[in-house]
């Protein structure tokens, strides 16, 4: 029996991806990912549907937990504990190969967080206003 546990990030979002032998089910928060909006469903499905292409059926079931971030940046951290759970079971260095030619983003987190406030200011970038009057 093989079990690969594998995360992704995006913003404030940390995603699990929990890999083990099954008929290919996906679940995200103990739900099925077709469950998503469209937009969403499709994001989730393109490792799926790449993976399939290179290696086949997939016959493993993964379970991702989400936690923490908006619903956009966890969609983009399970995506990316999706792709990386497939690639770290299957060690093919084809698939890997055509996750970054697809996508980069597939298998490399965006390292982008948000930036600190700045004493005395309101915003991170944004100034005092001054007036010489």
């Amino acid at each position: 029996m093989i079990k690969i546990i594998t995360s992704g990030k995006r913003k404030t979002s940390v995603a699990r991806a929990v890999l083990i032998n099954g008929s290919g089910k996906v679940t995200i928060n103990k739900k099925d990912y077709n469950n998503l909006s469209l937009f969403d469903k499709l994001k989730m499905s393109e490792p799926l549907r790449i993976a399939e292409q290179i290696i086949g059926k997939i016959v493993y079931d993964i379970n991702i937990t989400v936690r923490g971030g908006g619903e956009k940046s966890q969609i983009e951290a399970a995506r990316l504990a999706l792709a990386r759970a497939l690639v770290k079971a299957t060690n093919s260095k084809d698939l890997t190969d055509a996750y970054t030619s697809y996508d980069r983003s597939l298998l490399v987190a965006d390292v982008r967080r948000k930036e600190a406030y700045k004493p005395g200011d309101s915003k991170a970038r944004a100034k005092r206003q001054t007036s010489y009057r």
